[in-house]
């Protein structure tokens, strides 16, 4: 009933940019928080970014910061994420992620819906 649906993933070139989007269908988010999270090859699964409920809190991996950009629709129906500066060590497979509880803040654990994840390779 729940379903995420990652899109936007591939392969580029060092400093080159992508951008991700999911979307939820079955049940919207308006009031939970949205996010991203990825896994490369050989390594636990591990935050990138999140957004709130409200839209306006944000929260990034150190790795990531300044180049990453989360955003989200006030209906909680899509989340994106915007990849800029893309280095080799971003190569993971990318999923989405929303949090079954609502209201959650960015420091608290997540038990989330989990899209299947989209491949982003970045070479060089």
């Amino acid at each position: 009933q729940v379903h995420l649906a990652e899109s936007g993933g591939g392969s580029v070139q060092f400093g080159n940019s992508l951008r991700l989007s999911c979307a939820a269908s079955g049940q919207t988010f308006r009031s939970s928080r949205m996010g991203w999270f990825r896994q490369a090859p050989g390594k636990e699964r591990e935050f990138v970014a999140g957004i709130g409920w409200e839209g306006g809190k944000t929260s990034y991996q150190d790795s990531v910061k300044g180049r990453f950009f989360i955003f989200r629709d006030d209906a909680g129906k899509t989340v994106s994420l915007q990849m800029n500066n893309l280095r080799p060590e971003d190569t993971a497979v990318y999923f989405c992620a929303a949090d079954r509880m609502p209201f959650q803040d960015m420091a608290s654990p997540w038990d989330a819906y989990w899209g299947q994840g989209t491949q982003v390779t970045v070479s060089s």
